[in-house]
Order: C-alpha cells, then sequence, then structure tokens
C-alpha cells in the first residue's frame, strides 16, 4: 500500500535542479581543458620520458622511465618506475603505429600534436593551462561567494560516519534515489574536495615551478618542492590522479544512469524518479 503524505512525510518532487549554470560551464570548460593538457602533456612528457628527484636530472637513476631498450629479441617497450621493470611493449615505449614500430613513451594517438613536435605541445599545454586556471578562480570564487563548498561539499560527522558503508553501496553499484540523490554522497564530498582543494592547487603550483622564470621571481617554490625535477615528478603524479579520478567519475556517471546524469550538467535538471512519498529513516 502506498503511504499517505502527511506534513512529516512530504512528497517528493520528481525533477531536482541539480547544478547552477555556472557550475555547468566550468564544469564543461575543465572537461576539455583536462583532456587537452593532458594530450600535450603526454606530448612533453616524450621529449624526455624520464622523471627525477632533486633539483637535477640523474640520467642513471630516474625515479620513472619509458623507454624503448635492445633485448634478446628486438626492441622491447619498457617502463621502470621505483626500481622496479616491467615490459609494456605495444602500449608504452614501443608501438605499432600505422605497420611500422614507433619509439615513444605514448603512442602518438595519445598526444597532441601526434608528431614528435615539442614546441607545439608546449603552446597547447600553456594555453589550456592558463585557461583551466582562470576556469578555476571563477568556480572557486563563485563557490566562496554561494558557500557552495561548505553548504554542498563539506561532510557532516553523521555523513562521515557512513563512509563505509557507501563505499560498499558504490562496490554493488547500489546509487542514492529520490531525495537522497538530492545531496553529494559522502564518497563525492570528499572527492571533490580533495580535488578542488589538493590536486588542483598542487597540478598548478608544481607547474609554475617548472617555469625557471617564476623560479626567479618566486624561489620558495623549489624550496617547497625540493627542486625543479621533484616538482615534474609530483606533477606527472598529480596528473596521473586526476586521470584516475575521471576514469571512475566516468564510470560512476555510467553505473548510475548516463542520461539522467548528462541532463544535469546540461541543462541543470536532474531526474529523482518517480513522485512517492520518501521512507522514514
Amino acid at each position: 500500500m502506498a503511504a499517505v503524505p502527511s506534513p512529516d512525510r512530504p512528497v517528493v518532487e520528481r525533477w531536482y535542479f541539480r547544478h547552477a549554470a555556472l557550475v555547468r560551464a566550468t564544469h564543461w570548460i575543465n572537461a576539455v581543458c583536462f583532456v587537452l593538457l593532458l594530450m600535450s602533456g603526454l606530448q612533453i612528457f616524450n621529449a624526455h620520458p624520464a622523471l627525477y628527484v632533486g633539483e637535477q636530472s640523474d640520467f642513471d637513476h630516474p625515479a620513472m622511465s619509458i623507454r624503448a631498450r635492445l633485448s634478446e629479441n628486438g626492441l622491447v617497450g619498457e617502463t621502470m618506475f621505483a626500481g622496479h621493470s616491467f615490459d609494456t611493449s605495444g602500449i608504452l615505449g614501443i608501438s605499432n603505429e600505422d605497420g611500422q614500430i614507433s619509439q615513444r613513451a605514448f603512442p602518438s594517438w595519445i598526444t597532441i600534436p601526434n608528431n614528435q613536435d615539442l614546441a607545439t605541445g608546449r603552446r597547447w599545454h600553456f594555453f589550456f593551462a592558463w585557461l583551466l586556471v582562470l576556469n578555476g578562480l571563477v568556480y572557486f570564487t563563485w563557490g566562496c561567494v554561494r558557500r557552495h563548498f561548505d553548504r554542498d561539499l563539506l561532510p557532516s560527522r553523521r555523513e562521515l560516519s557512513h563512509v563505509g558503508r557507501e563505499v560498499l553501496e558504490h562496490l554493488r553499484l547500489r546509487f542514492p534515489r529520490g531525495a537522497a540523490a538530492r545531496r553529494y554522497n559522502v564518497l563525492q564530498q570528499l572527492t571533490y574536495l580533495m580535488v578542488v582543494f589538493v590536486l588542483f592547487p598542487l597540478m598548478i603550483l608544481t607547474g609554475l615551478t617548472m617555469s625557471p622564470g617564476i623560479d626567479s621571481a618566486v624561489p620558495q617554490l623549489l624550496t617547497l618542492f625540493g627542486g625543479r625535477q621533484s616538482a615534474r615528478l609530483i606533477h606527472f603524479l598529480v596528473a596521473s590522479s586526476l586521470t584516475f579520478f575521471v576514469i571512475v567519475h566516468l564510470v560512476m556517471v555510467l553505473a548510475s544512469g548516463v542520461w539522467n546524469n548528462l541532463r544535469s550538467m546540461i541543462t541543470g535538471w536532474y531526474d529523482l524518479g518517480n513522485p512517492r512519498t520518501p521512507d522514514v529513516a
């Protein structure tokens, strides 16, 4: 039997205005910028496919490298990380592109431009990096003025106590419906706070630290990150973390209802489902 609406059990409206226009606009600008920054960044990495710790490059002891090496069976792709080597032939280090063997850290289909062109890759990277920074400043300013961060993203103690349950629910691909879908769940809150207040600032600051001009004006950045090469390593790790976040984000969007999520990020309106009376907790 359907529950009868009452002042204590109100009927949940079906359509909920989930995202403001500015949030939607900055989201899509971020998406475009991130894809192009990643692809141009991989082009830059290909010019010297190794990462180091400290002030200078230690060519004999990289913290990470992706290269082609000659073995008994010919050329193989080798990825080295923290002293451990992995054969990544066909994906990283060496790949087959249009029937020809290509010795590149990352294959041409994932870089901008797809040919070896460091200068063009840097121009793409710098342009979209500054666009991302400006877009981020607009979003951050709006979030502070509208109290978006503390109202929507800062979890309460009660929500934090449900982290374990939310992890299990996500692993089972069970997502909030009805009134519960009006608010970000605690995993979304913690993840978005990490991206906005940790990963995004780290990406900007480490990128600035790799600029000799910025280093001369703000030498404290070199001290903060332990040298330009350490900053480059951190920049790569942060970009990898953001890539992982985007992949998981897309999987969750697909699993929880791709058209409903897309609609809400294009028009702002999210379908909570058929109008119903919420259950009493």
